[in-house]
């Protein structure tokens, strides 16, 4: 087993609680989904919103999926003119026998323009 990163983003429709929440799950789902994660694998998990979204921490999503002993943080964005807003990003520090090409990144909805090489399935 070896600690490997997995990424994923997931753009939000608004900057609301709800929304926030409901958006990190449905992009932790399909991390944890595509690389065959279980919960006792993940050593921690990092979070970075853009700077308009405030209405709600994304870690909300992953303790009510069952995530309450994972550690998490959270992290502001730069605000770089013309990136993509309204975006929640996350890096999984995860231990697998996967090996570091194998890893399968998630980029859904409007976050698949981050990594066109990565995203294989946006929806």
């Amino acid at each position: 087993m070896k600690m490997r990163g997995i990424r994923g983003a997931i753009t939000v429709e608004r900057d609301d609680a709800q929304a926030i929440v409901a958006a990190t799950k449905r992009l932790l789902c399909a991390m944890v989904e595509r690389n065959r994660v279980e919960i006792d694998d993940i050593a921690s998990v990092l979070f970075s919103l853009t700077p308009d979204l405030h209405a709600a921490f994304p870690a909300l999503g992953a303790r009510e999926m069952g995530w309450v002993h994972v550690p998490m943080l959270h992290f502001t964005e730069i605000a770089v003119p013309g990136s993509l807003e309204q975006c929640v990003r996350v890096l999984m520090h995860v231990n697998t026998a996967i090996g570091q090409e194998a890893v399968d990144h998630v980029y859904l909805d409007g976050a698949a323009a981050l990594r066109p090489d990565l995203a294989k399935d946006a929806r």
